[in-house]
């Protein structure tokens, strides 16, 4: 639990139901900022620490210390809160299923110290626990094969490291991981990836990446947009036995 969050709750006499009504938000989502790990979202963050009177770096550290890139933490936020998260990767392993070696092989064409490649991967891998909290979301991934055929600088050690996460990944009850076979063709995905997170009131939130930028996109008629397109490639995709049966043929292959 967070202690700071919950002493300070009580100093001003508020539970998680008042909280929820100044702030609007779910009570259930005010009640999970009393715990461990739990970060408001940057919007609410300084409301919340003005109506318990505290500096938001007393209440939630970790949202001072954070280690993503800024532009991306809201992103991050809306991960923590989803109920369900359905992605799509054209190029990469989505970053919730990297290993350590694999999101540091992702870095190494860009201009950044060593010191700040680790600290990115340091903050991609610990993303990773909200798919084995308790409570943790629907995670579902849906790959154009290519992403566990492309060698990573050579090195095929991590290849097959990192495809073995994948199968390990996949047994998880609460993940679900599909491929989109070489033998599709082209497909809609062929657009770019994307990812969906339905939060618990049923709001639906994109992230949409890109070359020059990632953005958020929540506007009814993109997220429609998105939805169906998503719908169309999972359509392409192999069943969740076959992908697993893939990935296991793919770890093989990188031996």
């Amino acid at each position: 639990m967070n202690h700071a969050v919950i002493a300070a709750m009580a100093e001003a006499g508020e539970t998680a139901e008042s909280l929820a009504a100044q702030i609007g938000v779910d009570p259930k989502t005010a009640a999970k900022w009393a715990s461990r790990g739990r970060i408001p979202q940057t919007r609410h963050r300084a409301k919340v620490a003005a109506i318990l009177k505290r500096e938001v770096e007393e209440l939630w550290p970790d949202a001072v210390r954070r280690r993503e890139p800024a532009w991306f933490r809201p992103w991050v936020d809306i991960e923590r809160e989803a109920v369900s998260i359905r992605t799509f990767e054209l190029a990469w392993v989505p970053g919730l299923l990297q290993t350590a070696a694999y999101a540091r092989a992702t870095l190494a064409g860009e201009a950044l110290s060593p010191e700040t490649v680790e600290e990115l991967v340091d903050a991609r891998i610990k993303r990773q626990a909200i798919l084995r909290r308790d409570r943790a979301p629907m995670f579902i991934a849906v790959l154009d094969e290519l992403v566990l055929r492309r060698s990573a600088y050579g090195d095929r050690g991590l290849m097959r490291e990192q495809c073995e996460q994948l199968v390990a990944s996949a047994e998880l009850p609460n993940v679900s991981i599909h491929v989109v076979p070489l033998s599709a063709g082209m497909h809609p995905g062929l657009g770019g990836p994307f990812t969906l997170a339905e939060l618990e009131k049923g709001t639906v939130v994109a992230h949409v990446d890109s070359q020059a930028k990632a953005q958020l996109v929540d506007g009814v008629t993109d997220i429609a947009t998105l939805s169906r397109r998503w719908e169309r490639i999972r359509g392409e995709a192999l069943s969740r036995a076959q992908s697993r049966d893939l990935l296991r043929e793919a770890a093989s292959s990188w031996t």
